[in-house]
């Protein structure tokens, strides 16, 4: 059997598209995540998303239902949650200044490109032996 980069994962997908949301449910599943919360708007993160069972990684669209998920994404990135960005905005001058090296996949993308940048976010926060 092959390594499951995401075993025993719980990961946050933040994306307001239905059919993406299903397919990078499905992905994340593929790859051995043992949980997987999708979010289609951002009061569906609760007043204190940060409070019980922590987040793994997430994969964010820059947008949800018209709102900006940047102030979230900032907040992962303080408290050391791995990430990427999964959007159509891609190429928004500047938009992403405020993350360096934290990856933006570009809508649309292929599964294997945004579960090896998932899979790259993590490795770069994990913990040295």
């Amino acid at each position: 059997m092959h390594h499951l980069p995401l075993a025993g994962m719980r990961i946050l997908i933040m994306e307001d598209e239905v059919l993406i949301a299903m397919d990078v449910e499905q992905l994340c599943r593929d790859h051995g995540a043992a949980e997987v919360v999708l979010v289609a708007k951002l009061e569906g993160l609760g007043s204190d998303p940060f409070s019980g069972r922590a987040f793994h990684a997430a994969i964010l669209d820059v947008t949800l239902a018209g709102q900006s998920t940047l102030a979230f994404a900032a907040e992962l990135l303080k408290r050391g949650v791995p990430f990427v960005f999964a959007t159509g905005y891609a190429d928004a001058e500047g938009l992403f200044d405020a993350f360096p090296g934290v990856a933006v996949i570009d809508k649309p993308y292929a599964g294997g490109t945004l579960m090896a940048a998932l899979v790259r976010a993590i490795a770069r926060t994990a913990p040295g032996p």
